[in-house]
Order: C-alpha cells, then sequence, then structure tokens
C-alpha cells in the first residue's frame, strides 16, 4: 500500500453503506501530485468517509498531508451532512484542523488500554448502566491535548469526539484492530521504547498488551450505525 489509498465498499442487496477509507500509514512524503490526488475518494459517491492511521505527523507540511487537510475541509464545507470518522491519524488530523493542540507524548501507547467514558459517551454508546470504559487498540506517540472547537468528548483525555453536528467521529484507538493486525507493527516497540529486537523477553510484553480483550468490533457496529443516521439524536443532548 502507498500514499493516500483508499478502499471502496459498495453496497449489496441488504446493505446500502457505501464506505471509503483512506490509508495514510506508508504515504512518502516526496509524492507527486498527480500521483496523489487520484487516490481521494468522491465524497458524493459514499456515505462514510474514514481518515485512517499513519506514522506520519500531522504537523508537518508536507504536500499530501496538506492535500489531505484539503480535502476534509473541503468535504466539510461542500458535503456539510458527509460522515466523517477519523481513527488515530485521521483523530490527529481532525482535531488539529479543528483548533485543537497535538502533542508528543512522554510514553507512547502501544497494546489495548482502558478509555473512560464521558457522560456524552455513555449515552453515544448505550452505557449508561454497567462499564463505563472502553477498551481499544492504541499504537501512537502523539496525542491530542484538547478539545478541538465544535465537538464534544465522548472518552475521557481527548480520546475520541463527536461533532455538535453528528457528522464528524473520531478516535485515537483503532477499533478496527485485532491482536493480529497489531502485532503487524510490534517492532515499533524496538523504535519508541528502545526494545533490542532480539530481547524476546520484552517483545512478548507488548505482544500481550495487544492480546487483551477489547471493544473493537461493539465500537465498530455502533460507527457504523451512526453513519446512518441522518440528523442529531436529540438523546445525546450535545
Amino acid at each position: 500500500m502507498s500514499r493516500e489509498r483508499f478502499i471502496q465498499h459498495e453496497p449489496n442487496h441488504d446493505r446500502s453503506l457505501r464506505i471509503a477509507i483512506l490509508l495514510n500509514s506508508y504515504a512518502r512524503p516526496s509524492s507527486p501530485r498527480s500521483e496523489t490526488r487520484r487516490w481521494l475518494p468522491r465524497p458524493n459517491a459514499f456515505d462514510l468517509i474514514v481518515i485512517g492511521g499513519g506514522n506520519a505527523d500531522p504537523r508537518k507540511r508536507h504536500p499530501w498531508i496538506l492535500r489531505v487537510h484539503k480535502f476534509i475541509l473541503d468535504v466539510v464545507a461542500n458535503y456539510p451532512r458527509k460522515k466523517l470518522c477519523g481513527i488515530c491519524w485521521g483523530h490527529q488530523t481532525i482535531c488539529q484542523l479543528f483548533g485543537a493542540d497535538l502533542v508528543d507524548m512522554e510514553i507512547p501507547e502501544l497494546g489495548v488500554t482502558e478509555s473512560k467514558l464521558t457522560p456524552a459517551g455513555r449515552r453515544f454508546f448505550s452505557r449508561q448502566h454497567g462499564n463505563g470504559s472502553l477498551f481499544l487498540q492504541q499504537h501512537h506517540r502523539r496525542e491530542v491535548r484538547n478539545a478541538p472547537r465544535g465537538f464534544t468528548e465522548l472518552l475521557v483525555g481527548s480520546q475520541s469526539f463527536l461533532s455538535h453536528n453528528n457528522t464528524i467521529l473520531t478516535f485515537q484507538g483503532h477499533p478496527e484492530k485485532d491482536a493480529r493486525c497489531a502485532k503487524l507493527r510490534l517492532r515499533d516497540a524496538t523504535r519508541w521504547f528502545g526494545v533490542d529486537e532480539d530481547d524476546k523477553l520484552a517483545l512478548a510484553y507488548y505482544e500481550r498488551a495487544m492480546e487483551r480483550q477489547h471493544d473493537g468490533a461493539d465500537i465498530w457496529r455502533r460507527v457504523l450505525e451512526w453513519a446512518k443516521e441522518r440528523h442529531p439524536s436529540h438523546e445525546i443532548h450535545l
């Protein structure tokens, strides 16, 4: 995979939800305009556009990053009902575009962690009773410091936001990842934490963190339900 590629999910006879997913993980900083522009989806062809994860710093001014920034702002301005979901890099990028601060973490996160639901988050995920937390795969070394303008926090610590008009949803964690997928990036532990690549005990620690139970499937089901909602829900009380 390379550049800002997107995956298209076409509807079948039982579903009508059309999804485009931008994959930013392996975009080259010097990707020419002619290569990257053609990978951006046509907003009117999809119901949900997911801005996915990536290792690049969203604060950088690489041409491909600026094109993704422009794409997001164009969708918001010209397709005001279009649903956007930002995951990891997408979460950070969207929050930054709407005024939030993005900072380097003292200790990166790798593996499944617990995030507390805010009152709005409990309502959004229908968890008014019982467990007040969500468990998500994490893979990041930068974090959002404060809430972007026009958004409500769903997970404590700027881990998830929902726009006031119910069209943009973001997650720092990865609801789309299971342990097998997360382990594909296990070697990042050697870069982020200084773990020796031959230190099997140290790498096993992060493997176990990725194997913990998580709520990814439940969260993703809620995302797909949300994508079909046409108007802000009065139950969220944003």
